[in-house]
């Protein structure tokens, strides 16, 4: 499926707290499905593909090269997938959804949080780092937040991450930062993690 900015793929499910499911870099609307539904079974599921191509790759933003991100389309592909996501969620009838981003997904669902408060309910990111230098905008009043880091993560710092939870916090958010044995990659342990704090999101 598709509007007119962005292609997007649905999953049946229940409606009341979704589940907005973003993908890293050359993923598409179809890569984290199956996350999606090993994190909160039973949940209606969104997952957009985003808009911005590097080298054929789908991504949600530009960057400049690696962890270098281009804050300006940052800005603007932040507010045009928020601005997706409610047109969405009027249109199916759904309402706010968590997002479950992974490394360029929870990069960008960071900077929907950074600027747009009301559009997500909650929100796992799994190998985020901070989107925008500058503080959030927004007033994220007790938005539930998982942060899940990979210690042994070549390409996101501990302090990047550090900094991510602490700013979001400062905004309001409810934050719990985990931190797993691994690198970047996605593990059972943050399946485990993201499956136990989604389903205390009712």
């Amino acid at each position: 499926m598709s509007d007119q900015n962005f292609i997007f793929t649905t999953v049946e499910g229940a409606r009341e707290r979704p589940l907005l499911v973003l993908h890293g870099t050359g993923g598409d609307e179809h890569d984290l499905i199956g996350l999606g539904q090993r994190v909160g079974p039973g949940r209606m599921i969104l997952s957009p593909r985003g808009r911005i191509l590097e080298g054929g790759m789908p991504r949600f933003f530009r960057r400049f090269a690696e962890g270098r991100f281009d804050h300006d389309n940052v800005r603007d592909e932040a507010d045009a997938l928020a601005a997706f996501v409610r047109t969405q969620c009027r249109d199916l009838g759904l309402g706010a959804p968590i997002a479950v981003g992974f490394s360029n997904g929870a990069n960008i669902a960071a900077a929907m949080l950074w600027r747009h408060a009301d559009v997500l309910s909650g929100a796992v990111l799994l190998r985020a780092m901070t989107p925008l230098p500058e503080a959030p905008r927004a007033v994220l009043s007790k938005t539930p937040v998982l942060i899940v880091t990979g210690i042994m993560d070549p390409i996101v710092k501990a302090n990047d991450a550090d900094h991510l939870a602490a700013s979001l916090g400062d905004a309001g958010a409810v934050v719990t930062h985990t931190r797993l044995p691994t690198g970047h990659g996605l593990t059972q342990g943050d399946v485990a993690a993201a499956h136990n704090f989604v389903a205390t999101l009712t």
